[in-house]
Order: structure tokens, then sequence, then C-alpha cells
């Protein structure tokens, strides 16, 4: 005990004490113990179960926030889902990515804290506390991607699309990780006392280097071309207009899209009780109006069972203001915030006039009314009415997507640009005189988009909205994308990660050979 104490008060190691510390809470020189050579880190094989895990906790962490974090793209579709499954509007994709971080910087430092315990020849003892985290962030990561997996399948194609932008940079990460690795692998392998030991040691990581270092070989990406081989930048459509600056499909919204360079307006129909096209994606008016303080009793009630004076008399701006339903956007003027508390619903007529006296192209998705709706077999006849009468919009402005009466629209109104929403057959395409596939930009593919192109049909992507998206979608070369962030994208000069292959062939091979002189330098050490 007399040693003990001696060893406390006159061999002060500051930093030794404050890693193990802050990893096993054991603070003091006599509650520590060397690593002898020969044996392993961690005294008990429960020790080196639990840093096991520790391992697996930061990679399943990593994998998910990387996933969700590259499904930033939809995380206005993830709010609007729980909406309608919870009833209230609030920002659970934006409280999921903060999780997501601050779990994996947890299990990060705990692993640097790790790593430099080795480095400093001590054995591992994480705490009770630290392992009761380690589990919780492994389950939270593992249900979290399994639950991605059931309930979002979409979304790992959106995380293999990223790859096609990211996989360069990935890698250059995957290599400074394992340069990292190389000191606490390095010490370890010498400590061992035997030849196997060693092997099993350094044998696997010098087999994922390799892996590492060969991986570009079967890298691609449609951003690696040659200079001159970039198409030109795609159009936007503004999806209901641009709904991160003004409340969706209003008239303020539709204008902002406009100020601000975009090339198309997108929008949802639907029709009143009495057989007025107006503008609504929901099926009720509770999200996006403020039918609870003007008909409380009707907040369930479909949209299209009210007439168009009871429409008139919602207010469909105020909403916005109160839930700001879009992660990052930002505050508003003071002139913004009243006119968007202004908005009404718009009708059809006075967004197709709109686009016409702008000369914008207009796209949109018709609902059909909903049984025992007076106007539930008409409602084609009507909304034709309205574009060609009463609008007298130019037709070649009109991207006709309904698919269920085309041949019939095509005998009465020809002129318009005749769009599928769905991948067909050239020969399918050409016969029903389609010019525009309107697609969901998951099913992105360059060589599809060639394919189309050269027969003389163009695609647009819905709904891209990231940086790198659209990058992706412009090096593909598409034509058009709808977006909710016409303001944001239309300032891209190029796409983002764009290079040539010598370029990435240059960076790839300095990546190789820098890495390789560093770790045979550690393990010379």
């Amino acid at each position: 005990v007399v040693r003990r104490r001696l060893l406390q008060r006159y061999e002060h190691q500051p930093f030794v004490s404050c890693l193990a510390g802050f990893y096993s809470c054991r603070w003091r020189r006599y509650q520590r113990e060397k690593t002898e050579p020969g044996k392993c880190c961690c005294s008990m094989v429960n020790e080196l179960k639990i840093s096991t895990d520790l391992d697996f906790s930061f990679c399943f962490s990593l994998v998910f926030l990387y996933t969700w974090g590259e499904g930033k793209n939809d995380y206005n579709s993830f709010d609007w889902y729980n909406y309608g499954n919870l009833g209230y509007w609030f920002l659970w994709s934006l409280v999921i990515l903060i999780v997501a971080a601050i779990l994996f910087t947890y299990v990060s430092l705990l692993l640097v804290l790790a790593m430099c315990l080795l480095a400093e020849g001590q054995q591992l003892y994480l705490h009770w506390s630290h392992k009761i985290g380690t589990f919780l962030v492994l389950g939270f990561s593992i249900s979290s991607l399994f639950a991605l997996s059931l309930l979002w399948r979409d979304h790992r194609k959106t995380v293999r699309l990223s790859f096609q932008v990211t996989a360069p940079y990935l890698h250059i990460g995957a290599i400074a990780i394992m340069v990292l690795l190389a000191w606490p692998v390095a010490l370890h392998a010498i400590r061992a006392d035997k030849k196997v030991t060693q092997v099993i040691i350094v044998g696997p990581y010098l087999a994922i280097l390799l892996f590492l270092f060969l991986i570009p070989l079967g890298m691609y990406s449609p951003c690696i071309r040659e200079m001159g081989t970039l198409g030109p930048k795609p159009a936007l459509i503004g999806h209901r207009g641009a709904p991160m600056l003004a409340p969706e499909n209003t008239e303020m919204s539709f204008l902002k899209t406009i100020e601000h360079g975009g090339d198309g307006l997108e929008t949802d129909v639907a029709i009143s009780y009495d057989g007025v096209p107006f503008l609504m994606h929901d099926d009720t008016l509770r999200r996006t109006t403020n039918i609870q303080e003007v008909y409380p009793n009707d907040t369930g009630k479909a949209a299209s069972f009210f007439s168009w004076d009871a429409l008139q008399k919602l207010n469909a701006g105020t909403w916005f203001l109160k839930n700001k339903p879009f992660v990052g956007m930002g505050s508003l003027s003071k002139a913004d915030q009243n006119q968007a508390m202004n908005q009404s619903i718009y009708t059809l007529s006075s967004f197709l006039r709109l686009a016409d006296s702008h000369n914008k192209l207009v796209i949109f998705d018709l609902y059909r009314p909903p049984e025992k709706h007076p106007y539930r077999n008409l409602w084609i006849r009507k909304i034709l009415d309205v574009i060609l009468k009463e609008s007298k919009i130019k037709r070649h402005l009109v991207l006709w997507l309904h698919n269920g009466v085309r041949a019939f629209v095509q005998s009465v109104a020809p002129g318009f640009q005749h769009t599928m929403g769905r991948k067909a057959p050239i020969e399918d395409l050409l016969k029903h005189n389609i010019v525009k596939l309107n697609l969901v930009y998951t099913d992105m593919s360059s060589e599809d988009i060639r394919k189309y192109a050269e027969a003389n049909i163009t695609t647009n992507f819905y709904v891209v909205n990231e940086p790198w998206l659209y990058s992706l979608a412009w090096c593909s070369g598409a034509h058009s994308v709808t977006t909710n962030a016409v303001h944001l994208l239309k300032d891209l000069s190029q796409p983002l990660f764009l290079m040539t292959p010598q370029q990435y062939n240059i960076m790839w091979i300095l990546t190789d050979l820098t890495s390789a002189f560093l770790i045979s330098f550690i393990f010379a050490l």
C-alpha cells in the first residue's frame, strides 16, 4: 500500500492519467497496468470482446451517419411522411442527423483514447458507463439502418448514387484512416512475442490496405470525364414553386422561382366541389392552410369537397412561417414575411397565365376527384377547358404528364409536349409521341439518358435539391431537374467533384505512394 501511494505521489503521468481517466475512470497510477511484451492489450477475454464491440459501433455509426447525411435531399419527404402518421409537423430528419453525429463523435473519441492508451503500453479497460454507451450506439445504428432498409428502400439507391461522386474522396479518407491505424498496429505487432501473433495482427491490416490501394481500378463516376465532354447545365423546374423561400403552390412561390431564373414550374391540381381547378398537393387542407381555425370540424375532409368560395376564405401562408418545413431555411425579410402571411389558394387558371406571361414551362400532377364528387368523370375536360380556353397558354409550354387519356388529349389539344412518368422501350415512347421522361432521381442512369437522347427524348429528374445530386445529374447528361432549391442550384457554374481522368489518376497515385511511404516509415521505427 505504501509503495502504491509513493508511486501515486511521485510518478506523475498527467497525459496517461487523462487518457485512462476518460476511458476507464482510472485516474490513479496504481489503478493502471502496463501491457507486458507478448501479452494482449486487454487483460481479460471480456475486455477484448468490449473492444471489438467498440470497433463495430464505430463502423456501424459511421455507415449510418453517411447514409443519413447523404439522404438530406429527401428530408422534407421524410418529415412529410411523419406528419401524415403523427398529425403534427416537426423536423425529425434534423433530430436524427444530430443524434447520429453525436453518437459517432462519442464512439470516435473512445477509439482515439484507446489508440493512445495502446501507444503508451497501457492495458485497456473500458468503464461500465462507456460499455453501456457503446452498446446503445451499436443498437441505435443497426436498428436505424434496418428500419431504413424496410421503410425507405429507395434510400439505398440514393446512397449508391452518392458513391458515384464521393467515392474518390471516400477512398482518400479510408487511406488516411489506415495511415493513422499504422501506429497502434505496428506497436502491438512489435510487442508480440510470437511470429504467428504478429502475422495475425499485421496480415489483415495489409490485406485491407492493398484492397484500398487497388479499389480505384473498379471505380466509376460520370464526373470524371475528359475536358469538353460535359453537356449543358440542366434546366431548373421549381417544385411547387420555390417552397424553401415561400409557401408551396402559392403565387409568391412561383414568383420566387421566376425571380431566381427557374426555367419551369411544377404543381399539383385538384378540383373543387363546384368545378374550379386549384393547386393543392395533399388530400386534405390541414398541412398547408389554417383550416383548423376557419373550419375546425372539417380538418379531415378532402380538399376537393370544398367549394371555391370556401377555399378562398383560407390562408395558405401562415403555416410556412410557423413550421419552417425545410432544414437549413434562411430567415425571410420582413417584406417576404408579410407577403407570405397573405397568400391564398391559387387557381390553375392564374398559375397558367403567370407561366405564359413569363414564358415558363409547366408540368403538373392531376388528382382525380374522389367518389361522389360531381366532376369525378368530367375532370379532364374541365382542366383542358382551363388550359385551352381560359388561360390560353402557349401549348408548347405544357408538359402533359397524365397518361390515362393521352390519345384523347393529343386529338383535342395538339402541341403539348407529352411526357411519360416511367421508363419504357423507345419504340413505345415514339409510338405515343413522347418527347420527355419525368423520372424519380433514383432512376438516374447516364447510359439510359444517352440512349433516350439519341431518340430525341429528353429526361427530367425529380426532386433534386442537393448540389451533389444536381452535379451528378449534370454529369450524367440530364436535360432538366425538378427542385425545391432553384435559388441554390442556379449559382453552380460547374458540377461539384468534376475532374479529368488524368487529374484523378494523379490524385490516386499520389495518395497511394504517400500513404505507403508513411506506413513504411511508421513500421520501420
